[in-house]
């Protein structure tokens, strides 16, 4: 049966993950990372920006039952981004 909260037949196997991004501190950087959830039509259960000292902005966005190999994906574009200096993902 379908679990309506992921989409995914087994609701336990539903893992959940985080991308974390730095870029530099401008004003469309966050945006231009939520675009890539927005794209998948995935709404991400948290997300946590801040700004550091070092004109950076670091971002974390949570979310559950989006396979590994689709997060990665989804690094891999935000690392190609002008303003991101680093993406990757982790178990969160």
């Amino acid at each position: 049966m379908e679990s309506p909260e992921c989409g995914v037949e087994d609701p336990p196997a539903c893992k959940r993950l985080c991308l974390r991004a730095v870029g530099e501190s401008h004003p469309n950087a966050l945006i231009r990372v939520l675009q890539l959830f927005q794209q998948l039509n995935v709404v991400p259960d948290r997300v946590v920006a801040e700004a550091a000292t070092t004109c950076q902005l670091h971002v974390e966005i949570y979310v559950t039952c989006v396979s590994e190999e689709r997060l990665s994906l989804i690094a891999a574009k935000a690392a190609q981004m002008t303003t991101i200096l680093n993406a990757y993902w982790y178990f969160a």
